[in-house]
């Protein structure tokens, strides 16, 4: 091994070595001087650094899918306010520990803003977690027959950023709707929450099966928050409809 090669090996420069030739061939051909050869070789090791960062926070945040702010059809969906998605898109919300309320009719684009939100918060460093309701309590109910919901709640706690899906499509158990009330508890002003829900507030009590733990939880939730309240028709029936799956039956007479 070159000294070079030594030296990198030293310093963990593990992206440089691959790039080094090319780096080189172009500081040549571009006349740089020291300076900006310089900044050449830490901008490459930096950009190596990250997308290897950003990929395993990717891993880490289990989401179902990746989508973006940019991939969204706003033109479909007129009643959402454009300002406020790309506020929210600036990820104050997270740095300030608030939460955002996407609600809804299914297919909407609840969930697709929803990941392109943490998408956005992994690209800047945040530790991200993705999960639906269904998962959020099976996983809590098995720590707690288990004996280690605390540290289950630790570990939900922990995510700069944690995003539930699809809250109020099933109507929880008191035992559920407790455990979520713990969850939104331990993460109140400490992290930030993301939900998507099918149902408006006012049907919140149906949804955790007691009005008292649902003006709680929303208590909690809507302190510090932003809520969008999607009206339009569902993306998927858009593309069922335009591949002809969908057609109006005529009527008989």
């Amino acid at each position: 091994m070159d000294t070079l090669s030594s030296l990198m090996t030293r310093l963990k420069l593990e992206f440089l070595s691959n790039a080094l030739d090319s780096l080189c061939e172009q500081a040549s051909k571009q006349d740089q001087n020291y300076r900006e050869f310089l900044e050449a070789v830490l901008s490459s090791e930096w950009a190596g650094r990250h997308q290897k960062g950003l990929e395993g926070r990717l891993k880490q945040a289990r989401l179902p899918w990746i989508k973006t702010i940019e991939q969204f059809d706003f033109s479909f969906q007129p009643s959402i306010d454009r300002k406020v998605v790309r506020e929210l898109a600036g990820l104050g919300f997270v740095e300030r520990a608030e939460n955002v309320v996407l609600l809804g009719p299914p297919g909407v684009g609840k969930t697709h803003l929803a990941i392109a939100l943490a998408v956005n918060a992994a690209e800047a460093g945040h530790r991200v977690l993705f999960m639906s309701l269904d998962k959020l309590m099976t996983t809590l109910k098995k720590a707690q027959l288990e004996n280690r919901l605390e540290r289950q709640m630790q570990l939900l706690t922990c995510p700069r950023l944690l995003v539930l899906d699809e809250i109020g499509y099933l109507p929880m158990e008191p035992d559920e709707a407790s455990l979520f009330f713990r969850l939104v508890t331990r993460r109140y002003e400490k992290g930030s929450v993301i939900l998507t829900s099918n149902k408006s507030f006012i049907d919140w009590g149906e949804v955790f099966g007691d009005q008292a733990i649902a003006t709680a939880i929303l208590d909690r939730l809507l302190h510090h928050s932003t809520t969008l309240n999607i009206k339009g028709d569902s993306y998927r029936l858009k593309e069922k409809k335009k591949s002809g799956l969908l057609v109006k039956t005529p009527n008989k007479t």
